[in-house]
């Protein structure tokens, strides 16, 4: 598969490897899951296969595993992919990942990454995701909150993994995109992320699906952040 990309505006400080997309391997390591499993697993049969995009560190993956699903993990990250276990695992940049006539029940593309700055990037993933899925399979996408950009500086603990996540600041730089900071704060190390962000309105995320032959079928959480999603047939 292909190399590791340089990810424009986003960087990353603090202990360890540093993904091209600004993520902290040892942090990713550390921090606790959150309701993703449940929310994935709540629309599955069991046994489900289960196609992961950006798995970093399997945060999500490895409770998708213990639930008895079958779980493609994918990143372009090799020391991501070293702490994942339990599934199988493939190592590519989501938007040049191409299993050939492989297809699964589920594409999971979690962890905002809908909302990248870069229209052609955004375009690939969205691909990746109608080419993997089965005709009668489900796209899962995680969008973000209707005040991600405007309620701040946030924080909260992550109290399973002791540290204080911040949301410091998002500044526009043009074109509808914000750069992002973001503090994890742990007692012996602390890390910083930066990355660009794309506000997405409801109606503007169901063009782009639209657009990639994916189509909306509902929202999966009260606040609209996780959508499924169903292929458009042709």
């Amino acid at each position: 598969m292909s190399g590791q990309l340089v990810r424009e505006g986003h960087t990353g400080t603090g202990p360890g490897a540093i993904t091209p997309d600004g993520c902290a391997v040892e942090l990713y390591g550390r921090l606790s899951v959150g309701s993703e499993p449940e929310v994935i697993a709540s629309v599955l049969r069991p046994g489900a296969s289960v196609l992961e995009l950006g798995c970093g560190a399997g945060r999500v993956t490895h409770p998708l595993v213990g639930l008895g699903f079958e779980v493609t993990a994918v990143d372009e990250s090799a020391q991501m992919l070293e702490r994942v276990s339990g599934a199988r695992t493939v190592r590519s940049p989501i938007e040049a990942l191409d299993l050939g006539e492989e297809r699964f029940d589920a594409v999971v593309l979690a962890s905002f990454l809908v909302h990248t700055s870069d229209r052609r990037v955004r375009e690939g993933l969205l691909a990746t995701c109608r080419r993997h899925v089965k005709d009668d399979g489900v796209v899962l996408i995680q969008r973000e909150g209707a005040d991600y950009h405007s309620n701040l500086p946030r924080e909260r603990e992550d109290t399973a993994a002791g540290c204080v996540i911040r949301i410091l600041s998002a500044d526009p730089v043009g074109d509808g995109v914000d750069e992002v900071r973001a503090e994890y704060v742990f007692d012996d190390a602390r890390w910083t992320q930066t990355f660009r962000s794309r506000q997405l309105s409801v109606e503007r995320f169901e063009e782009y699906l639209g657009e990639a032959g994916l189509a909306v079928d509902r929202y999966l959480t009260p606040d609209g952040i996780w959508a499924l999603a169903r292929p458009v047939r042709t």
